[in-house]
């Protein structure tokens, strides 16, 4: 019983990582920085670095790493809104 309670933890976590890895590359931003974001960090509007440029970058890289496919239809503004709308955007995408 306690694997079942664990791997979606350890999923959750695994999203959360391979995420914080996205910014950082497709961003440039540094590892610091991503490491101290929060669920509550704002992203879109609040990281100068994320424009709607990145966005269509990120979008891509999503689909690449995490191996899932993105329909116009699942993005909306609170996609990008912060580090954990984010997070939940892709974890509920990879199941």
């Amino acid at each position: 019983m306690q694997a079942q309670n664990s791997q979606p933890v350890d999923r959750t976590a695994h999203v959360d990582s391979l995420m914080r890895a996205l910014l950082r590359d497709v961003l440039g931003l540094s590892q610091d920085r991503v490491d101290a974001f929060d669920a509550d960090t704002p992203l879109f509007g609040a990281l100068p670095e994320l424009d709607s440029m990145a966005v269509a970058g990120l979008l891509t890289e999503i689909e690449d790493r995490f191996d899932i496919l993105i329909e116009d239809e699942d993005i909306d503004g609170d996609t990008f809104e912060t580090f954990g709308s984010l997070v939940a955007f892709a974890q509920a995408k990879v199941g």
